[in-house]
C-alpha cells in the first residue's frame, strides 16, 4: 500500500476507464483530495496537502506544533473528512480527463494488466525518474 491512498484511486480509475469510460469522457469523474497532514498548535489547526505545504505551515506557526500524518481516509474522524475533503466550500476537486486515450489504454494495460513482465520492464525503465519516493 502507498502512503496517500493513491493505490485505491488507481484501482477505481482503472475500473471507470475500462468499464464506464463514458463517465470520464462526459466529465463526471472527479478526485477529491484529502490532506496528508493535520498540524495543530494549541487550538489552531491547519491541514497540509503536500510536504511543501506542511513545511511552510510549520515555519509560519513555529515550534511546539503537533503533526499528524494521515495514511488514509480511515484515520480521519467524520467531521475532519467533511471539513477537509467533502465540504463543497473547502474541498479540492480534480476533474479526471484523458488527453491521449491510446497512451492511457497502453499504460493501464501495462500497469494494471495480468501480465507481469511488461509492468516490470516499465518500472525498471522509469524508476530513475522518481523524484519523491515515500517508503
Amino acid at each position: 500500500a502507498d502512503v496517500d491512498g493513491a493505490h485505491i484511486r488507481t484501482l477505481l480509475l482503472t475500473l471507470f476507464y475500462r468499464y464506464m469510460k463514458a463517465l470520464i469522457d462526459n466529465g463526471y469523474v472527479y478526485i477529491a483530495q484529502p490532506p496528508l497532514y493535520k498540524i495543530s498548535k494549541g487550538k489552531e489547526i491547519h491541514y497540509a496537502f503536500s510536504d511543501d505545504e506542511k513545511d511552510r505551515i510549520i515555519q509560519q506557526t513555529g515550534k511546539s506544533t503537533h503533526i499528524q500524518r494521515y495514511k488514509g481516509l480511515g484515520e480521519m474522524n467524520t467531521d475532519q473528512l467533511w471539513d477537509t475533503t467533502m465540504d463543497p466550500l473547502n474541498r479540492m476537486l480534480y476533474k479526471v480527463t484523458v488527453d491521449d486515450a491510446v497512451k492511457a489504454d497502453e499504460l493501464l494495460t501495462i500497469l494494471m494488466g495480468e501480465i507481469v513482465e511488461p509492468r516490470k520492464e516499465f518500472i525498471l525503465a522509469n524508476a530513475k525518474f522518481v523524484q519523491n519516493l515515500d517508503i
